[in-house]
């Protein structure tokens, strides 16, 4: 098999079952592998470290699938693994309440470029490296073979491919089409999903949880809901009690199925005219907010990405501690803030050292109450502590 020679005393990442090798990590390359192909990875010494998907144009020129130099890549290997990623999402198979989650997480599932999320009957599948886009047809397969959905669906259509030398794709990859909405359930709450368009793969499911955990500090609370997106947190405050609710987010459409979505849930009687939809950017209308003296018992911060690179690290920072600043601002005393963040390349002691600084501009005393992740469908590898991308804070000000 064609092999990849590791610099000498960068072993240890590999040892230590982490799944990238980056290109600087490597000596030199025998027998010409093409981009996308398995090859094996080894010390200076000729010795066995790992095998996975090799690809040059990646700065991760290695991602790792297996330290077992006897286990060959092929249809039974990828089969094993997508069995293993199934079996541990049981509970939510059987939770007749939620109808959509996460099936296969990528490195965390030991399939590195890989998600497959299930909305009702259908997959919708994301192929974000060269290395799994070659194996495209043969996981499609065994999706199908294993799980008879009713179509499964491509939606790598983010911008993580174009470093791997990929185009954006998507479309029908198996059976049926998908409707352009369709309605899951989440811990029995009804939701209007776009799969086709929808941010992510047409629903935030890695904040089933942490939506839960909203509405138990709903009930009897002006709330402020910023990036609303199509109404989730929004949902489950309105259900235990919260109101009125200000809903702030830059598409029209994702506001207007936010609306629909309450009027789902059977939670539109009475809240016409104190419930509030704001189109437009969210920075803007906090300012204006703030400006007006209007406050909050309860904000939810739950922006996009906002450092997607190394160099966008310091930008994100500042934006993150711009709009808790304005959030801080608005919270009543006692009142409680929601405050998250999706990039992966902010830690989580980054984050919230972000945050004391804004309690400290704000002038306000906070409390840490709770701490937020991603959810059970969503795991973290220890070996991969980079799959842990969602992080946020439960916070009380004083």
């Amino acid at each position: 098999m064609k092999r990849i020679i590791l610099r000498p005393g960068r072993e240890k990442p590999v040892h230590n079952r982490h799944p990238w090798v980056f290109s600087g990590a490597i000596a030199r390359v025998e027998d010409s592998p093409n981009d996308g192909d398995i090859v094996v990875v080894t010390d200076q010494d000729g010795n066995f470290l790992a095998q996975g998907y090799y690809n040059s144009h990646s700065q991760i020129a290695v991602r790792l699938l297996s330290w077992d130099e006897s286990e060959p890549i092929d249809r039974a290997f990828f089969r094993r693994r997508l069995e293993r990623a199934i079996a541990a999402r049981q509970d939510l198979a059987a939770d007749e309440s939620t109808t959509a989650y996460r099936l296969v997480f990528a490195e965390s599932d030991g399939l590195p470029g890989l998600v497959v999320d299930r909305y009702n009957d259908y997959l919708v599948a994301q192929f974000l490296t060269l290395g799994v886009d070659c194996q495209k047809s043969l996981i499609t397969g065994l999706l199908a073979e294993m799980l008879s959905p009713t179509g499964i669906y491509e939606r790598s259509d983010v911008d993580v491919r174009q470093y791997e030398g990929l185009e954006p794709s998507t479309g029908p990859l198996w059976g049926e089409t998908p409707p352009d909405l369709m309605e899951i359930q989440e811990n029995g709450y009804r939701f209007l999903v776009n799969v086709k368009t929808g941010q992510k793969t047409g629903f935030y499911l890695d904040q089933r949880e942490n939506r839960a955990r909203v509405r138990d500090f709903s009930a009897g609370r002006e709330m402020l809901n910023c990036f609303a997106y199509t109404g989730g947190f929004a949902v489950y405050a309105a259900a235990a009690g919260a109101g009125p609710i200000t809903n702030v987010e830059s598409s029209a459409e994702a506001l207007g199925l936010a609306q629909r979505n309450m009027t789902l849930n059977g939670l539109e009687s009475g809240r016409e005219d104190i419930d509030t939809y704001e189109e437009g950017d969210v920075f803007t209308i906090l300012r204006r907010y703030r400006d007006q003296g209007r406050s909050f018992d309860l904000v939810i911060l739950d922006p996009p990405k906002f450092a997607h690179t190394q160099a966008q690290i310091a930008s994100a920072a500042r934006g993150y501690k711009d709009i808790n600043l304005l959030a801080l601002q608005l919270l009543r005393p006692g009142g409680i803030l929601f405050t998250m963040s999706c990039s992966g390349l902010v830690s989580a002691d980054l984050f919230q050292k972000i945050v004391f600084g804004a309690a400290i501009d704000a002038g306000r005393d906070v409390q840490i109450i709770g701490r937020l992740t991603q959810g059970v469908d969503h795991p973290i590898l220890l070996s991969f502590p980079e799959g842990e991308y969602l992080k946020g804070l439960i916070c009380r000000v004083l």
